[in-house]
């Protein structure tokens, strides 16, 4: 081969990254791939702006034709985001016989069972790796170098967003409001947070996730989903207070056949490898039958190290057209997709609940959990400044989920209970 002709669709904060490493690395790629690698067309909305980078203006088109029908080129780099429309680009570009690379893990999300049908059909490849926590090598680890081992759970901070919101909220008492404000100023939240606050963001990665490493279609509906808009500076005080750091957690399990796939506010003991990891940064643990434990932790987002993901899938459509075995990598599910059930999903829970501060009344909560089959890890009681009211503060054992929801809603009709106030998922304490 001559050389490699790339057609970049989008050049904003990662697009004008991959523009940087593909200029900046030449004589790597050169060393790995044996050929010069140019960029031939970027599509943009404005040919006119002022960008960080240095870019021929003859390069670039509004025109998403001009890149996707250019046949001198080999491969499409997506970086524009959006899923209907970037959707119906990428599938044309399989058909005109382009492997396509990706950052875009709302489209892989939804559509990305399709796509890949449609890559193995044309013999393409299509590369996602930074779909999920940006510069993290999670997802070819989990298709490349966890392939012969069976993971059985995948747990880890997926949005940064969260993360940073959550790390000023537990180090320095700031109020949500506050912080999603500072994320928002410092280009971590977006004008409009809730894809990142409510756990939307999360939950799309958590299911390409799942995907992969279950082999199975998990879909975006499938995953669990609650975010982090509700939590208070007293629900982080009393995680504290017990032992406990409180993350946005995406939680992969399966037990038999059967998974669960969930992203929610969390508590971890103080002692967990997780509850460390702070402000944008991501993690993810992954369990596996026969490795054990592995963590994967880096920036989960950002122009270069995202950038570099999206090169890095690059270079491996790059290899695959030396081989001559492009189109092969993508592999059918191997399982049924099989859901747990409400009473299959085991867990700790943490409760906040405000009582009538009289005899008689802590039993009759704790008969409720009694008559459910689930017992009492720790427990704090607390006199409110509202006179005759009191705060109860408990983390459960394991019970089902199911028990869990009717014990909620036994407790909110108990006449000595005001108010539930909160209730967080608690994972890490004792065995799985």
């Amino acid at each position: 081969m001559e050389k490699i002709s790339v057609g970049l669709l989008g050049l904003g904060t990662v697009g004008t990254g991959v523009v940087k490493i593909v200029e900046d690395h030449q004589d790597k790629l050169m060393h790995l791939i044996g050929c010069p690698v140019q960029i031939k067309k970027i599509l943009v909305q404005d040919i006119q702006k002022q960008r960080k980078v240095d870019i021929d203006q003859s390069l670039l088109t509004t025109n998403p034709l001009e890149v996707i029908e250019d046949h001198e080129i080999d491969v499409i780099i997506e970086v524009m985001g959006g899923v209907e429309k970037t959707k119906d680009y990428l599938l044309e570009a399989l058909k005109r016989k382009k492997h396509v690379v990706t950052a875009n893990k709302d489209l892989m999300a939804v559509y990305g069972t399709d796509l890949l049908k449609t890559a193995t059909e044309n013999g393409c490849d299509l590369f996602y790796e930074a779909s999920v926590a940006g510069g993290i090598p999670i997802l070819r680890s989990l298709v490349d170098g966890l392939a012969s081992d069976l993971i059985t759970k995948m747990m880890g901070i997926v949005n940064g967003t969260t993360n940073f919101i959550l790390t000023k909220m537990s180090k320095f008492g700031s109020p949500y409001e506050e912080v999603l404000k500072e994320a928002q100023e410092l280009g971590y939240a977006e004008a409009d947070p809730t894809a990142d606050v409510e756990g939307l963001d999360a939950a799309r990665k958590m299911a390409i996730l799942a995907r992969l490493g279950f082999s199975m279609e998990v879909d975006l509906e499938d995953v669990s989903v609650k975010g982090i808009s509700s939590v208070t500076e007293e629900d982080i005080n009393y995680s504290k207070r017990l032992g406990y750091t409180m993350k946005l957690i995406g939680i992969a399990e399966r037990s038999g056949e059967k998974v669960e796939v969930s992203v929610q506010p969390t508590l971890l003991p103080d002692s967990h490898p997780l509850s460390s990891v702070n402000d944008e940064f991501n993690a993810v643990y992954v369990y596996g039958k026969a490795v054990g434990e592995t963590m994967f932790y880096g920036p989960g987002a950002g122009s270069l190290p995202t950038a570099t993901a999206v090169v890095s899938d690059l270079v491996g459509v790059l290899k695959n057209m030396r081989l001559g075995v492009n189109g092969s990598s993508a592999v059918s599910p191997q399982f049924e997709k099989k859901m747990k059930t409400p009473e299959e999903i085991f867990a700790q829970y943490f409760l906040r609940i405000h009582v009538q501060d009289e005899v008689g009344a802590f039993s009759q909560i704790t008969s409720i959990f009694s008559d459910h089959g689930v017992s009492f890890e720790k427990i704090l009681q607390l006199p409110l400044k509202e006179k005759g009211l009191a705060e109860i503060v408990v983390v459960t054992h394991k019970g089902s989920k199911k028990d869990f929801q009717e014990i909620l809603q036994q407790l909110k009709e108990l006449n000595v209970v005001t108010e539930v106030k909160s209730t967080y998922r608690v994972e890490g304490n004792g065995s799985r």
